[in-house]
């Protein structure tokens, strides 16, 4: 069965002459013989404006005290783009079905407002593709074992896109958003940052999490682990955008080992220090663990030394979680928790990179020639970074690109 998998975000579906744009682009897919499965998003601000409704109509701190009502009530937002994007694809003559993510056999599990997709029934969705409809389906949650809606988290829709191409085994995804594609930076912040042709599946994977928006990280992961080939693409343009797959070959060890240059401001540096010989380092990793918060940057004291000292980097937006239960773990050991969120991250990303330390001293050295603070560092074969105060932030990745971006690469390489 030829399926074609095509996700739109929400910026794609904000107005209407946009949605029937989108409409109209899945509907000559149709007309041209492919099944296919459409994810969207909720439409524009929904999402932003239904949390105001919930501090409104909650009080303050009912996202965190209520997550399943709050779950049932964000899922409203993909529900009404679906069921939109259905109506206008039967407008133009094409027949369609919208679905929920239950509907769609779509099982999450995990935290509300944070879960995963466990496994898909996708028999539901080949039978109305069997019936020649075009399947819409409302992204961004599934259904748990108690029968209740879990969300997926910020960019769920993405993840949803890849896990159903991956269930059915379509081996591509066109993820649709309002970029031209997947960039060497931020091109709202770099204006020379040039849009990728092709970025490794790996590489990719390592950018999400490094900042680069235009992928949520979760559907990078699961789109390589599952060898599902995305195409990233401007849903208000035609072009042939980016895609993200199995490596290219090209130059062996002379190219320039840097993809793209990245930043990203949901950052947290956390220190937490305690005196005496206790090591609460089993129990602060559990913690981040049982909360789902991955940990970034992370260094401790060792053996032998006077006081336990642990750093590490999250994001910010994930440190209300942790924090309370981080302090109960450390105030008994006389210990303390620092949280300092008025700083980003930058990053170099690409290939080899370990093997290539001049990078490292290279981007330290441009930085702090020009006046930009740095601290704390980590570097991979993927991914060399560095923290710098947030207000730096755009000026880190302007000076980064320009020393490590696709001109200065191809200098190198000459």
């Amino acid at each position: 069965m030829d399926i074609l998998v095509q996700k739109y975000g929400g910026s794609s579906l904000s107005q209407s002459e946009r949605l029937r744009r989108a409409a109209e682009r899945v509907a000559a897919a149709h007309r041209a013989g492919r099944r296919t499965v459409v994810v969207v998003s909720a439409r524009g601000d929904t999402t932003d404006e239904l949390l105001d409704l919930v501090e409104e109509v909650g009080g303050r701190g009912a996202a965190r005290n209520a997550p399943r009502e709050v779950d049932q009530l964000l899922a409203t937002g993909e529900y009404t783009s679906a069921a939109l994007f259905a109506l206008a694809l039967g407008r133009m003559g094409v027949p369609a079905v919208s679905l929920t993510g239950a509907q769609a056999g779509i099982h999450a599990a995990g935290r509300h407002g944070d879960g995963v997709v466990d496994s898909i029934d996708t028999g539901r969705m080949r039978r109305c593709l069997d019936e020649e409809r075009v399947v819409v389906v409302g992204g961004f949650q599934g259904l748990n074992d108690a029968g209740d809606v879990v969300t997926l988290g910020r960019g769920g829709s993405d993840t949803t896109a890849v896990a159903i191409a991956a269930a059915l085994g379509a081996g591509s995804c066109e993820i649709y958003t309002d970029v031209d594609g997947v960039y060497t930076a931020d091109p709202r912040l770099v204006e020379k940052a040039r849009k990728l042709p092709h970025v490794a599946a790996d590489v990719m994977v390592e950018m999400a999490f490094a900042g680069a928006g235009v992928l949520h990280p979760r559907s990078a992961e699961l789109a390589a682990a599952h060898g599902v080939e995305l195409h990233v693409r401007n849903s208000l343009a035609d072009g042939q955008g980016t895609m993200v797959g199995e490596a290219r070959s090209g130059p062996l060890e002379t190219g320039g080992a840097i993809t793209a240059v990245t930043s990203d401001t949901d950052v947290a540096r956390v220190l937490v220090q305690c005196k005496g010989p206790a090591d609460p380092a089993p129990e602060i990793l559990g913690i981040l663990a049982a909360n789902a918060v991955p940990a970034d940057l992370v260094a401790r004291s060792g053996p032998g030394e006077d006081e336990f000292r642990m750093g590490f980097t999250a994001r910010r937006s994930d440190i209300p979680r942790v924090e309370g239960p981080l302090e109960s773990a450390v105030t008994p050991l006389g210990g303390a928790v620092r949280v300092d969120t008025d700083v980003a991250k930058v990053s170099l990303v690409g290939v080899g990179l370990l093997n290539r330390p001049e990078y490292l001293a290279r981007m330290t050295t441009i930085l702090t020639g020009a006046g930009v603070a740095t601290s704390w560092v980590s570097s991979s074969q993927l991914r060399v970074s560095v923290i710098v105060p947030a207000h730096d932030h755009a000026r880190a990745l302007r000076l980064l690109h320009t020393e490590f971006g696709p001109a200065a690469a191809a200098e190198l390489s000459a």
